[in-house]
C-alpha cells in the first residue's frame, strides 16, 4: 500500500497561479455556455413547433451536456489524484481546442448533429477538468483564503456563464446567416485558455500510485462510502447536487418565462439569464468575504430561505420585465450564499489523498442533478403543462423542503446563522490564539462558563461542528437554553453515576473521532460571565478523552446589554458593535489538575 502523502502546503506566492486558474475556468465556462446557447438559440430560429422546440432545448441539449459528467467525472477524479492537477488542466484545455474545431465545422456546415456532438464533447472535457479545477484551490490557496477563493471562482464562473449566454443570444442574431463565426470565436478562446493554463502553479500528484478502472458506478459507490464517514461532507455533497439541479431548472425556466409569459425577444430573454448569473456571482463574492476567513456554512440556510421567498414571488404572473429582472438578480444573490460554503466544505474536509476522488464524486452527483432537470421539466411540460410561473412555485416548494431538511439533519447550521448575524451586527469579535486549534481532528475546548450569547460567539470563531459537555449540576443550562440543545449538548453525570459517565465519554469520543470540537463547560457562568469553581470530576473526564486540550475564554458578551437580574437582554445595548474577545490558549496536558485549569482560564479572562 502506498504511503499517504503529506497535505500539500500552499505556496507563499499564490497569486499568479490562482488568477491563472480563474482565467482558465472563466474562459471554459464562457465557451461551454456560448456553444450550448448558440445551438439552442439557433433552434429557436428554425421555426419548429413548440413540442419540437421543447424536446431539443429543454431535453436533448441539456442531456448531451450533462451525461458526460455521469460517465467521466470519476475518471477526472482519478486523473486529478494520479497526476498533477496542473498537468491535467493543460491536457483538458488542449482537448477543448479539438472540440472547438469540431464545433466550427458543424456550425459552418449547418449540421445540427455535429453541433450536438460538439456539445457532448465539451461536456466530456469539462467533466475531466472539474476535479482538478476544484482540487487546485486548496493546494494553491492558504486555508484562510479558501472561502474567499471560492467566492472569486463562483463570481468569475457565473460572470463567464452570463457573458457566454448573452454573447450566444447576440451571435444567434448577428451570425444567423454565417454561424461559422461563432465557431471561430470558440477556437480562439480555447487557444487563449490553453496558453493561460501554463501559468497555473505547479503542484505534485496527490496519489501517484492510483490505478484507473472503467467502472463509474463502482468508483462512485467507493467514494460515497468515504463521503458518508463525514456527516457534514455528506450534506454538502447533497446540497451541491440540489443546487445544480435547481440552477439548471431555473436557467431554462427563465428563458421560457421570457418567451411565454413576458413575450419578449430571444435577446431580452438572454439578458434575464445575465441578471440571474450576475446575482449568483455577486452573492458568491459577498459570501466569500463575509465568511471572515472561515467556511461559514451558516450562510446555507440564509441562501435557501432567500431562494424560497423570491421564487414564490416570481410565481405571480403580473410582474413587469424590469421587476422580473430585479427579482432574478436577488434570486441569484441568495443562490451565491448557498453555493460558496457548500463548495468550500467539499474542497476542505476530505483528506488530501482522497480529495480528487471525493470532488469527482461531488462533481458527478451535481450533474446527476443537472441531468435530472431536463427529464423532470420535460415530464412536467408534457404531463401537467405548468407554465413557467407555476414552475417557479414548484421551485419554491422544493427549496422550502430543503430548508426543513437542513433544520433536521444539520440543526447547528441555523445556530451558526444566528452567530454570523450577531457578529456582523451587535458584536465585533477579536480572536486570539486560533492557531492553537488544529485544523483537523477532534479537539477538546475547555471554558470556565458560557452565557447564551457566549455560546453564539464561540460558535462563530470556528468552521467545524461544536459539541458541549455540561456537568450534571448544570444540566438546567441545557434545558433553559435551546441553543445548547441544538448543538447536541451532552450532560456529564456526577462520579456517583459511573455508567452515565461512561456513556457520556463514549458519545464525546464519537464526536472527537468525527473531527468535531468538543467544548467542556467546566463551570457555570455568573451574571457577569465570569466562571464559578470548576468541577473536580472534569479531571477524570479530560484524562479519558484522547485529544488536544485547548483552553478558551469568551470575555465580554454580556457587557453589550448589561445584566439585569441575570438577564442579558434586559436593556438597550451600551455600544454597537460591542467588542468581545475570544482567547484560545496553548494546548494543556490531559492530566492537569482542576485548580490549574481554572487558573489558566482565569488568566485568559484577565487578558494575560
Amino acid at each position: 500500500m502506498a504511503s499517504t502523502p503529506a497535505s500539500p502546503c500552499p505556496p507563499a506566492r499564490w497569486q499568479t497561479g490562482f488568477w491563472s486558474l480563474i482565467a482558465v475556468q472563466s474562459q471554459g465556462a464562457f465557451s461551454d455556455n456560448f456553444l450550448r446557447w448558440t445551438v439552442a438559440f439557433l433552434v429557436f430560429n428554425l421555426g419548429l413547433s413548440q413540442q419540437q422546440r421543447d424536446r431539443l432545448v429543454v431535453l436533448i441539449v441539456p442531456l448531451l451536456f450533462s451525461v458526460p459528467f455521469l460517465l467521466f467525472s470519476m475518471t477526472g477524479g482519478y486523473l486529478a489524484d494520479r497526476f498533477s492537477k496542473r498537468s491535467v488542466t493543460i491536457a483538458t484545455k488542449a482537448m477543448e481546442v479539438a472540440v472547438a474545431l469540431i464545433a466550427l465545422i458543424g456550425l459552418a456546415q449547418g449540421n445540427l448533429k455535429l453541433q450536438l456532438a460538439a456539445i457532448f464533447l465539451i461536456g466530456t472535457q469539462a467533466a475531466l477538468f472539474g476535479p482538478s479545477k476544484y482540487g487546485l484551490l486548496p493546494e494553491i490557496l492558504p486555508e484562510s483564503r479558501l472561502s474567499w477563493g471560492n467566492g472569486v471562482l463562483e463570481l468569475s464562473t457565473f460572470l463567464a456563464i452570463l457573458a457566454g449566454t448573452l454573447a450566444a443570444g447576440l451571435a444567434a442574431g448577428a451570425f444567423a446567416r454565417r454561424p461559422y463565426w461563432a465557431g471561430v470565436v470558440l477556437v480562439a478562446l480555447a487557444l487563449a485558455g490553453l496558453a493561460a493554463s501554463f501559468s497555473i502553479t505547479r503542484v505534485a500528484a496527490a496519489r501517484p500510485a492510483a490505478r484507473w478502472r472503467w467502472n463509474p458506478l463502482g468508483d462512485l459507490l467507493a467514494q460515497m462510502r468515504i463521503i458518508r464517514r463525514d456527516h457534514l461532507l455528506t450534506l454538502a455533497v447533497l446540497g451541491n447536487t440540489y443546487f445544480w439541479f435547481l440552477g439548471a431548472l431555473l436557467l431554462i425556466n427563465v428563458v421560457l418565462y421570457g418567451e411565454d409569459i413576458l413575450h419578449v425577444s430571444t435577446e431580452r430573454s438572454s439578458l434575464l439569464l445575465v441578471l440571474i448569473s450576475t446575482g449568483i456571482g455577486l452573492g458568491s463574492l459577498a459570501a466569500g468575504y463575509l465568511s471572515g476567513g472561515r467556511i461559514e456554512y451558516g450562510l446555507v440556510p440564509l441562501g435557501a430561505l432567500g431562494i424560497t421567498a423570491i421564487t414564490a414571488v416570481l410565481a405571480h404572473r403580473g410582474w413587469s420585465y424590469a421587476e422580473v429582472a430585479g427579482l432574478l438578480g436577488g434570486l441569484g444573490f441568495f443562490a451565491g450564499f448557498f453555493a460558496v460554503p457548500v463548495n468550500a466544505l467539499i474542497q476542505h474536509r476530505p483528506p488530501p489523498e482522497e480529495k480528487g476522488g471525493v470532488i469527482a464524486a461531488a462533481n458527478l452527483l451535481s450533474f446527476v442533478g443537472i441531468a435530472l432537470q431536463p427529464v423532470v421539466q420535460y415530464a412536467l411540460l408534457r404531463r401537467w403543462h405548468p407554465d413557467p410561473a407555476r414552475v417557479f412555485l414548484i421551485t419554491a416548494a422544493l427549496t422550502l423542503l430543503a430548508v426543513v431538511c437542513i433544520l433536521v439533519l444539520q440543526p447547528d447550521a441555523f445556530l451558526r446563522l444566528l452567530a454570523w448575524l450577531a457578529t456582523h451586527s451587535l458584536y465585533r469579535v477579536s480572536v486570539h490564539g486560533r492557531e492553537h486549534v488544529p485544523e483537523r481532528g477532534g479537539v477538546l475546548l475547555l471554558t470556565g462558563g458560557l452565557s447564551p450569547v457566549g455560546v453564539l460567539l464561540l460558535v462563530a470563531t470556528t468552521d467545524r461542528p461544536l459539541r458541549f459537555l455540561i456537568p450534571a449540576d448544570q444540566t438546567g443550562l441545557a434545558r433553559l437554553h435551546p441553543l445548547l440543545r441544538l448543538l447536541g449538548a451532552v450532560p456529564v453525570p456526577s462520579l456517583e453515576q459511573p455508567h452515565g459517565v461512561a456513556g457520556t465519554l463514549d458519545r464525546a469520543a464519537g464526536a472527537l473521532r468525527a473531527g468535531e470540537l468538543v467544548c467542556i463547560v467546566a463551570g457555570q457562568a455568573g451574571p457577569s460571565g465570569q466562571p464559578l469553581p470548576f468541577r473536580q470530576d472534569l479531571e477524570r473526564t479530560m484524562e479519558a478523552l484522547e485529544a488536544p486540550v485547548v483552553p478558551v475564554a469568551v470575555d465580554g458578551p454580556g457587557g453589550a446589554f448589561g445584566s439585569s437580574r441575570g438577564r442579558f437582554f434586559g436593556k438597550w445595548p451600551r455600544r454597537i458593535p460591542y467588542p468581545v474577545t475570544v482567547d484560545f490558549g496553548a494546548p494543556l496536558p490531559r492530566d492537569a489538575s482542576a485548580a490549574f485549569l481554572r487558573e489558566v482560564v482565569q488568566r485568559l479572562l484577565a487578558g494575560s
